[in-house]
């Protein structure tokens, strides 16, 4: 069953949340900045973030004998030889993985400003992917808002947020819209 958000004040508009059951995996999407090594998948529980790792998945290769320092290592090694970054992923449901791009990859995206922030963000979508944490809302209106079991007819649905307080943001700033254009305040 799906909840109700939030309903307007005259309880003429409502907007439900609803789980997005056929969300698509962020990382099929051909816009994702950050490459992805998989370092542990929990003896095959979880399948690999990205299929090629990216180009340093040689150099990871090489250090992930190292239990104890290999991630350190890979770290420094992308930051120190290729200006990189590298953050560290180890959701609890979930495979352990290495999140980077390389240092002439942060320059064309943003000269190197916020390309921390680009990279975890990504992160943050495939964990909420990856924990079902997808959502999408129905903005609904009904004629009879003061009926004991209004009939709702719907006027607006979109799915494909990942994260519940970002969906739950979009939910009701779509239901603004809606009561706002029935009072003549919205374009």
């Amino acid at each position: 069953m799906t909840d109700v958000l939030s309903t307007t004040d005259d309880g003429r508009f409502r907007v439900r949340l609803v789980r997005d059951e056929h969300a698509e995996n962020p990382r099929n999407d051909a816009e994702t900045i950050a490459h992805v090594i998989t370092i542990d998948t929990h003896l095959g529980q979880y399948g690999p973030v990205d299929k090629d790792g990216g180009p340093f998945a040689h150099i990871w290769r090489r250090l992930a004998w190292n239990r104890w320092k290999g991630v350190e290592t890979f770290e420094r090694y992308v930051s120190i030889m290729h200006g990189g970054i590298v953050l560290e992923s180890s959701p609890e449901r979930g495979p352990r993985s290495l999140w980077y791009v390389t240092g002439e990859e942060a320059l064309a995206l943003d000269a190197g400003l916020l390309t921390e922030g680009y990279v975890e963000a990504e992160m943050q979508e495939y964990e909420a992917w990856l924990a079902g944490d997808v959502w999408g809302f129905a903005v609904e209106e009904t004629a009879e808002p003061n009926a004991d079991d209004p009939e709702w007819a719907q006027l607006d649905s979109c799915h494909g947020f990942y994260g519940g307080p970002f969906a739950r943001a979009q939910a009701r700033d779509a239901l603004r819209f809606y009561a706002g254009r029935s009072a003549g305040t919205a374009a």
